[in-house]
This record gives C-alpha cells, sequence and structure tokens, in this order.
C-alpha cells in the first residue's frame, strides 16, 4: 500500500514539475519535409549546420542548448542538417560550411552565419525570426 501511494506521489511531483517548467524549442534531425511543414505553418526556424569532426560546431551546441531551453524560443523548431551528409539539402540552402546557421520565419530567410560562436550574437540571430 505504502508503495503504491508513493509511486503515486512520485508520479504527481513529476507531472507537476513538467507543467510548471517552460517548454523548450523543438529540436530534431533536418528533414526536408519538416522544414517545409514548419515554414508553410509561419513557424520560426533555425537549421544548424554540422559536422561531428567540427570544434566550432560542438561550441555552438551548448550554446543552441541553452537557448533551445529559453522561454521566449520556445516555440522555435530547431534542425541539425549534418554537413557529411547533406547533400542536395546543403546546396538547396547554399550552405558552403559546417557550423552554419540559417533563421527563418516562415518561408522568409531573416539571417544566417557560420562560424559564429557568441552566445549574444546566435541569440540576435535566433530573434529575427520570431
Amino acid at each position: 500500500m505504502i508503495h503504491r501511494l508513493s509511486l503515486a506521489a512520485v508520479a504527481l511531483l513529476a507531472f507537476t514539475v513538467a507543467a510548471v517548467l517552460p517548454a523548450s524549442a523543438e529540436r530534431q534531425a533536418y528533414d526536408a519535409a519538416a522544414v517545409a511543414a514548419a515554414q508553410q505553418a509561419g513557424k520560426s526556424v533555425l537549421i544548424h549546420v554540422s559536422a561531428p569532426w567540427c570544434s566550432t560546431c560542438k561550441a555552438q551546441k551548448p550554446i543552441l542548448d541553452k537557448l533551445a531551453a529559453d522561454p521566449q524560443f520556445k516555440d522555435v523548431a530547431m534542425f541539425e542538417l549534418d554537413f557529411d551528409t547533406g547533400g542536395e539539402a546543403l546546396r538547396a540552402l547554399n550552405v558552403r560550411s559546417q557550423s552554419t546557421l540559417i533563421a527563418y520565419k516562415g518561408e522568409t530567410e531573416t539571417g544566417r552565419s557560420a562560424g559564429d560562436t557568441d552566445a549574444d550574437s546566435i541569440a540576435a540571430l535566433l530573434k529575427t525570426a520570431l
């Protein structure tokens, strides 16, 4: 009996904490159809072109993780595009290097940067998409 009550209390606590914490930005692997759907819905979108061997990309990831958890960016759809396997998507996006960030509001590109690891300027880029 006590065990069931403990489980119920833990479940209630987890639900309460989840309800109180702000939602974070939606982060996912790049998928052209998902990006297009988000853009057609008028969502804010950020595409991060990265490579596992890229030190700049590795420096960008904790910044993007922090921004994804920021309530002001909770409705941004964030997509991770692998530079090594991106092929046609890289050509379509006119991307020539890893560590590229591209921001959109709906289907309109609002800004892009490459090689940026400054948290404030990455946040400013993301704000252009809101």
